[in-house]
């Protein structure tokens, strides 16, 4: 075990643990509501610490990055454990499951970092439950990382607290958040949490000179209205920037949230046309086969930059990061 960062020792063996917004005051032999953070004779530690639960090769298109190092591959890991507890969770069985529940391997930082190089991966994620919960293990490994010029990326909820971050945004590169909705009454109800600590990240992730992307999974009958998503839609506009890419998710029947139809293809295509016309110049549609719905065009000619499908990029027309026909330099990270 490694003891935690970021808590405060309270009386009579009680902790404080001020990693994420919930700022759970933890009894002796309690765990967070994370359920890998354990006091132990009143100090604070992670009980994942090197015990990833996944351990995978991805394409970085699957995070999903789409203005990052196109065509790389990236080493996805995860522990068990997360700070929020959606209903609709597709990792589930890791993220919801209590750290001994879960079959894991033991792989110190250096062991993950030497295999990421082995395997020719210019970027480490940390992904698949919420790396937030996972946090000394993820800086040690980031700080070992960025050594051997291998990028970093953050694929997160973003409940996490500004001071954990603002550490860890001198290691990380990229990051995907996830803007579950632009509503409180969602947060809350959804997914136990609450609404601004995820856009005061959004905002420090700008402010550190981060690539950001922003994912929107969009659910029918709970955060499908049209001015839902306008609002979420100018939100990332005024607070990122219109070259922020937008990634609109389709939802699938999943955990507790069986009763709902999965997201119609007007709804995604609605909320695109909604997004572009707010100014927004890089948004997308993922988990669905919608045709011409991951591909890269120049903003200023129009040209196909970047041809993608299932997550997979298949034709990059980028020179040095800028459009082979009229030069214009896109956003994003390219080499």
């Amino acid at each position: 075990m490694k003891e935690a960062l970021y808590y405060k020792k309270l009386e009579k063996y009680v902790v404080q643990c001020n990693l994420c917004p919930r700022n759970c005051t933890i009894q002796e032999s309690a765990t967070g509501n994370c359920g890998v953070r354990r006091n132990i004779k009143g100090i604070l530690y992670s009980l994942v610490y090197g015990k990833p639960c996944t351990v995978n090769i991805d394409p970085i298109e699957k995070k999903p990055l789409f203005h990052f190092i196109p065509g790389s591959t990236t080493y996805s890991i995860a522990t068990a454990g997360c700070n929020f507890h959606c209903l609709n969770c597709q990792n589930w069985t890791i993220s919801q499951a209590k750290f001994e529940q879960v079959a894991y391997r033991i792989m110190p930082p250096e062991k993950v970092v030497e295999d990421a190089l082995k395997n020719d991966c210019e970027s480490i994620s940390y992904t698949y439950t919420e790396p937030t919960i996972f946090y000394e293990y993820m800086l040690d490994i980031a700080k070992l990382a960025k050594k051997q010029h291998i990028k970093n990326v953050l694929v997160s909820n973003g409940y996490i607290n500004q001071e954990p971050l603002k550490l860890l945004c001198k290691y990380i590169d990229a990051a995907n958040i996830d803007l579950k909705s632009i509503k409180e009454d969602f947060y809350k109800d959804i997914c136990s949490g609450k609404l601004k600590p995820v856009l005061d990240t959004l905002k420090t992730l700008k402010e550190k000179k981060i690539w950001i992307e922003v994912t929107n999974l969009i659910i029918p009958e709970l955060n499908d209205k049209l001015e839902e998503i306008k609002k979420l839609c100018e939100w990332v506009k005024n607070n990122l920037d219109k070259n922020t890419p937008l990634h609109f998710s389709k939802f699938f029947p999943m955990q507790r949230i069986i009763n709902k139809p999965a997201t119609p293809e007007e709804t995604l295509k609605k909320a695109k046309e909604i997004a572009e016309k707010i100014g927004l110049k890089f948004v997308y549609i993922g988990n669905t086969n919608i045709e011409d719905s991951e591909n890269t065009y120049c903003p200023k000619c129009k040209s196909l930059l970047i041809e993608r499908a299932n997550l997979s990029t298949f034709e990059n027309n980028l020179q040095d990061g800028k459009c082979n026909k009229c030069k214009k330099k896109l956003p994003g990270i390219w080499y």
